[in-house]
This record gives structure tokens, C-alpha cells and sequence, in this order.
């Protein structure tokens, strides 16, 4: 079950209206890296997780993110609160208005006149929040790894948004926030690393001849050589084709009754290479060069194979008109 306390995790001090930046805040409230993607990423992760230590980590941190949902959605909201009242209330002339709500450039005319002020399950952006940025696949050693990545990602936009904003207020919350992601990475590196072994994800090992393995597949002026790609660890190999030792072309087995038929179809679709036929195009550019200048003939005589192209072509109107 939940319960919910009416004061907040941390408490919101926002100094002036700022319809702008809170369009900016919709990044952390409905954004692929925000509070709400977070909370649904982890909730689902512990309804599934079998391991009591990871189930019970995952639903606190997932009921914690739900809380700074709450956060950054009333920081949005206040942020709005004064613009949203001139809205309500008409006071002011129409262009004065429009000025007010979408001044420097920024988008916030979208929340203030569709969502009235109110925090919207957008990014800053104006696209819809969607389950498409839940990235669990159901094996805690990919999804512990994917929320690591995931809470390094709402760090930097928390640093980004601290950026944007001078109020005392606003940056102190946002501070809180970001510092929050450092604390779930740290909580998820533990529970990872506290598998063992995890490494790699999932029950099946490598293939023993490729698994340290770097290929060189990109090369010219850029190539470096590093921990990624060295020894002890690597095996540095340049680009080759058919490493497995085969011919590297595909190979399909099939029945004679198919085999038949695809050899028929290939048959009948093949291009023959011994024609140049004219296209559409072609007799497209012939005739506006002759309703512009009316030289198509000359050049046509002046080249053969135009001169063919166009004889066929005047043929085939004579055919036509008969």
C-alpha cells in the first residue's frame, strides 16, 4: 500500500514567478531521465525482483522518486503561480500576455494555456511522457547496470537545470534532488557488485575465442590505443572478414519445392545489365528543355544516344496518335 504525507521530502522555496523555467523543470517531471520514468522504471524491477534485499532496496527508492516528482512538480507550479493567475483573470491586454507567458523565446505558452500552469507529463519539449522510457529487462544484473546509467543521466540534467536558475530556492531543491541521484547510484552499485558473479549478464558465458577480443573496425587518423582495447585484457585484432574461419557469405538450407520457387521469382525479377532503358525522368527533362528553349533536337543531334532516345520516343507518339 501507499501512504501519502502531505509536507514535503524536502522542503520548496521559489522566489518569483517564472513560467520559462518551469517549462525547463517538465525535463525532471515528465522527461525520459525524470522523477516519474525513474519511480516507474524501479516500482516495476521490484514487483518482479525474487532477491528480499533488492525487492525491498528497489520499492523504497522507487516510493522515494515518487516523492521528488512531488518536488519538482510543485517547484513547477509555483514557478507558474503568478502567471497563471494573470491568465485566469484576463488582466491584461492580449499581446501584453503572450509576452508574459512566452518571453526570452521559451515554450511555456504550452503549459500556462493548455495545461493551465500546471505541471504537465511532458518533457520541456512538449513530448508526452511514454512507457517507452522503462528500459527493464527482467535480469538485475542489466537492470542494476541501466539504473546506474539511468541515475548518472538525471544527475547531469539536474546540473544543467542548476545552470539555468539563480533563485536561492529553486537551486537549493534542485541541489537536494541531484545529490539523491548519487546516493541511488551508489545504492545500485552495491546491490550489483554484491551479486557475484555479475558479470556477464545473464547465465550463458562468451564464446572463449571472442570474448576479450578488440576489433579495429574503424581506421585512419583518430586510432588509440588504451585499457579498451589492450592487453592484459584485450586481444587487439585488425578488421577481418569470416573470423569464425568460414567463407563469410550467407548459407541457407532449403527444401527442393522451395529452392524451385525462389529460383523462379529470382528469375522473373532479375534486371538485365545489356539495356538502358528511358525512365520518366528522362523524357521529363526533354520536355521541358524543348518548351523552354526548343534546342532539345539540336542537342539531341549533337549526341547519339540522345538522338536515339528521342527518335524512339517520337516514335512512339506517332503510335499513339494513329
Amino acid at each position: 500500500m501507499f501512504a501519502h504525507n502531505k509536507r514535503l521530502q524536502y522542503t520548496v522555496r521559489v522566489t518569483e514567478s517564472n513560467p520559462g523555467l518551469a517549462n525547463l523543470m517538465l525535463e525532471q517531471f515528465g522527461g525520459p531521465q525524470g522523477e516519474l520514468a525513474a519511480a516507474m522504471r524501479y516500482f516495476s524491477q521490484h514487483l518482479a525482483e525474487d532477491d528480499p534485499g533488492r525487492r525491498d532496496m528497489l520499492i523504497d527508492i522507487a516510493t522515494e522518486e515518487l516523492s521528488h516528482l512531488e518536488v519538482i512538480g510543485t517547484i513547477v507550479a509555483m514557478l507558474n503561480k503568478g502567471a497563471k493567475g494573470k491568465l485566469a483573470e484576463g488582466i491584461d491586454s492580449e499581446a501584453s500576455m503572450f509576452r508574459d507567458i512566452s518571453g526570452g523565446g521559451n515554450d511555456s505558452h504550452v503549459t500556462q494555456v493548455l495545461y493551465g500552469g500546471g505541471p504537465a507529463y511532458t518533457n520541456s519539449g512538449g513530448q508526452l511522457w511514454n512507457a517507452g522510457y522503462i528500459d527493464t529487462i527482467g535480469d538485475p544484473s542489466a537492470d542494476l547496470r541501466s539504473n546506474i546509467a539511468a541515475e548518472a543521466r538525471a544527475k547531469i540534467i539536474y546540473e544543467r537545470l542548476i545552470n539555468c536558475t539563480d533563485d536561492p530556492g529553486v537551486r537549493e531543491a534542485l541541489g537536494f534532488l541531484m545529490t539523491r541521484e548519487i546516493a541511488h547510484q551508489q545504492q545500485f552499485e552495491k546491490a550489483l557488485y554484491s551479486m557475484q558473479p555479475n558479470f556477464p549478464p545473464g547465465k550463458l558465458t562468451g564464446v572463449p575465442e571472442f570474448t576479450n577480443v578488440y576489433f579495429n573496425m574503424s581506421v585512419g587518423d583518430g586510432d588509440t590505443r588504451g585499457p579498451w582495447n589492450s592487453a592484459p585484457t584485450f586481444d587487439y585484432r585488425e578488421a577481418t572478414v569470416a573470423v569464425d574461419g568460414g567463407s563469410g557469405m550467407p548459407e541457407v538450407s532449403m527444401t527442393s519445392s522451395e529452392l524451385e520457387v525462389v529460383k523462379q521469382a529470382a528469375l522473373r525479377q532479375q534486371s538485365n545489365p545489356g539495356v538502358d532503358p528511358v525512365t520518366g525522368a528522362m523524357l521529363g527533362m526533354a520536355g521541358a528543355s524543348a518548351s523552354s528553349n526548343g534546342s532539345s533536337r539540336n542537342a539531341a543531334l549533337a549526341d547519339p544516344q540522345a538522338a536515339k532516345t528521342l527518335a524512339q520516343s517520337s516514335a512512339d507518339d506517332g503510335k499513339i496518335q494513329k
